[in-house]
C-alpha cells in the first residue's frame, strides 16, 4: 500500500474477517489514510450502499494476497462478504495476487479457479517460488511489493504499444585492463531500465540489454546482461533486425585497452602507460544498417558537457536516427546516477523540443510518446 501511496494512488483498502485476523483496520486506515471497508452492513458506510460505490469508483481493483479461498469464492460468484461484492460490481480491471501453500496452488481445483479466472477477464500474478511460511519451499510466495505495483501500473496504463518489439539499451560497460580492474563510467543504467519499463506498461514486448548495473532486472521483461561494449554490439545486433523500435541509453565506452593482461598487474613502475583502441560505434552501426523508408523507429542518447545542441544534431544526421535525446552532465539533475533528467528532444528536422527537469519516468514517458507519433 505505502507504494500505491507513493505514486500518487489514492487507495481505498477492503479487509475480510480473515485479513483483520492478521493486521488491524486502523493499521491500514493510519496508512491509506482512508476508512477500512469490512462490513456490508455497516450503517455509516452502507448507507449510501457504499460497497457499490467503491466498486464504481475504482480504476482497479488489487486483492492482495489472494488466498485459495477467495481465488475459490471469485471463480464461483459467491459474494458473501465486502470483498467478493466489490468483485463483482467493479467494472474496473481486477489483478488477484495469490499467495499460499504450494501444494495449495498447484492442487487442481486451485489451478481450475484460476484459470475460470483468467476466462472471464481477471488478471493473476503468478506467485514468486521460495520459502514458505509453512516452512516448504515451492511456489506460493506473494510477489514483492515492486513487481505487484508494476503488474498494476501496467494494467492501467493504455496499450498504446501493444503488438510492438522494442529494444532498449542501458547502463555502462566495462573495458578490462586484467581480471580485477576495468575503464568505465559512472552510468547506473536508471535512464534506459526507465524507458524499458515505460515501454513495457505499454503493453510493448521489450527487450532490455544492460551493461553492468545494480538496478534489478524490470520484471516481465527480458533482460540481457552484458558486460563488454563488444558483448553489447553482439546482443544488439543480433535482435534489432526484429524489432519496430531501437532506443539505445547505454553509455557505451568508446575505447577499450588494446591488451588485456591474463594476471592482475602488479603496483611496481612510477608510471604506467596504457595504449587504447576504438570500440565499436553500435548506433552508428544500427543507423547503416537501416533500410530506406524503413518502418523501425532509432533513438540515440547523447551525453555531453559542451556545444550540447550542435554535437547531438551532428550525431543524429551522421548516425541516422529518428530522435536525439541529449543531456548536459554539467547540469543539476542531470548527470549520472541521478533519478531525474533534463533532455532535449531532436528530430530529423533539427527542431529542438526542452525539456524541464522530470523524473526519469515521466523522461522515459516523453520520448515514447515522440516515437508514438513516428510509427502513426
Amino acid at each position: 500500500m505505502r507504494s500505491f501511496v507513493k505514486e500518487g494512488a489514492r487507495v481505498q483498502v477492503v479487509m475480510t474477517a480473515n485479513a483483520r485476523q492478521f493486521i488491524t483496520p486502523l493499521t491500514l486506515q493510519v496508512l491509506s489514510e482512508q476508512p477500512v471497508a469490512t462490513d456490508l452492513f455497516d450503517l455509516e458506510l452502507e448507507s449510501q450502499i457504499g460497497h457499490i460505490q467503491l466498486a464504481r469508483a475504482a480504476h482497479l481493483v488489487v486483492v492482495a494476497p489472494a488466498t485459495a479461498n477467495v481465488l475459490a469464492k471469485a471463480a464461483a460468484g459467491v459474494a458473501d462478504d465486502y470483498l467478493t461484492t466489490v468483485l463483482l460490481a467493479t467494472a474496473a480491471p481486477v489483478l488477484f495476487c495469490p499467495a499460499m501453500n504450494s501444494k495449495m496452488y498447484e492442487h487442481a481445483v486451485t489451478r481450475r479457479n484460476v484459470e475460470a479466472l483468467r476466462r472471464v477477464g481477471y488478471f493473476v500474478l503468478e506467485p514468486d517460488a521460495g520459502f514458505l511460511a509453512c516452512r516448504e519451499e515451492g511456489a506460493g510466495r506473494l510477489p514483492d511489493p515492486e513487481v505487484i505495483l508494476e503488474a498494476a501500473c501496467r494494467l492501467l496504463t493504455r496499450p498504446t504499444l501493444k503488438g510492438r518489439r522494442v529494444l532498449v539499451s542501458a547502463g555502462p560497460t566495462w573495458e578490462p585492463l586484467d581480471p580485477v580492474r576495468f575503464i568505465t563510467n559512472p552510468s547506473s543504467g536508471k535512464m534506459g531500465f526507465a524507458m524499458a519499463r515505460m515501454a513495457a506498461r505499454r503493453s510493448a514486448d521489450v527487450t532490455l540489454v544492460s551493461g553492468p548495473s545494480a538496478l534489478q532486472d524490470p520484471p516481465g521483461i527480458a533482460t540481457i546482461r552484458v558486460r563488454t561494449a563488444r558483448e553489447m554490439e553482439e546482443a544488439i545486433l543480433e535482435r534489432a533486425p526484429g524489432m519496430d523500435v531501437v532506443i539505445m541509453t547505454a553509455a557505451v565506452g568508446d575505447y577499450r585497452p588494446a591488451d588485456v593482461a591474463p594476471q592482475k598487474i602488479k603496483k611496481g613502475a612510477p608510471e604506467l602507460t596504457l595504449q587504447l583502441v576504438k570500440n565499436p560505434d553500435i548506433l552508428a552501426s544500427l543507423g547503416r544498417s537501416r533500410p530506406p523508408g524503413g518502418s523501425q523507429v532509432l533513438v540515440g542518447f547523447a551525453a555531453e558537457t559542451e556545444n550540447l545542441i550542435e554535437n547531438a544534431r551532428d550525431k543524429l544526421i551522421h548516425k541516422n536516427v529518428d530522435l536525439i535525446v541529449a543531456n548536459n552532465l554539467t547540469e543539476s539533475g542531470a548527470g549520472f546516477g541521478a533519478d531525474t533528467n533534463r533532455v532535449r528532444i531532436i528530430d530529423r528536422t533539427g527542431a529542438v523540443e526542452e525539456l524541464p527537469i522530470l523524473s526519469k519516468d515521466e523522461v522515459a514517458c516523453r520520448i515514447l510518446d515522440r516515437v508514438e507519433s513516428i510509427l502513426a
